[in-house]
């Protein structure tokens, strides 16, 4: 779940904030609950947290009458500091662009260099496996007759293997070249 704190740091980085607006502004890109079961109380434990971290810090309270107050954060010297740690953090962690996305969107917090440098070991450490799994001979754990199977799921990882690889070094290419 360090995706959502990245995504509360960075709404913050840009204005004071409370939890509820940015539940709304995450709602309107995805449905809450399809977000890795995201939740609206652990969206709030996420600000809890980030408080007790000394990240964030209440400002104000918003009191409207016949409405619960909102409570308003900003981001504190320390999460500003933390932010793009996270954000590498979350690049060196993530097994697939899928998991990469807020890092993505939020590149301008980061040295691009470094994403690169972590993509780059990600490809490599991707490309080192993959050579050392395909000089096995799947055959031979396999029963015998399943050899069609054998070469099923070698041509299935094979494809699989090499598709990661080519996106990856897409997004690198694309970083480097500051379109994204």
């Amino acid at each position: 779940m360090m995706a959502i704190q990245i995504f509360i740091l960075t709404k913050l980085v840009e204005e004071n904030n409370y939890p509820y607006k940015l539940k709304k502004q995450i709602s309107e890109l995805q449905p809450l609950d399809t977000i890795n079961g995201l939740t609206e109380s652990k969206l709030y434990y996420h600000f809890e947290s980030l408080a007790k971290q000394g990240f964030i810090e209440a400002k104000e309270i918003i009191k409207e009458e016949h409405r619960p107050d909102k409570q308003v954060f900003a981001i504190t010297e320390k999460g500003r500091e933390v932010l793009p740690k996270k954000i590498y953090k979350l690049f060196e962690n993530a097994d697939t662009i899928g998991s990469m996305v807020i890092g993505l969107a939020n590149m301008k917090y980061v040295d691009r260099d470094k994403v690169i440098g972590i993509l780059e070991k990600k490809v490599y450490e991707i490309k080192t496996t993959w050579d050392k799994m395909s000089k096995f001979d799947r055959k031979h754990f396999m029963e015998p007759g399943q050899e069609i199977l054998a070469d099923f799921i070698g041509d299935y990882a094979n494809y699989r293997i090499n598709s990661s690889i080519q996106y990856f070094e897409r997004l690198i290419n694309h970083i480097q070249k500051e379109e994204i």
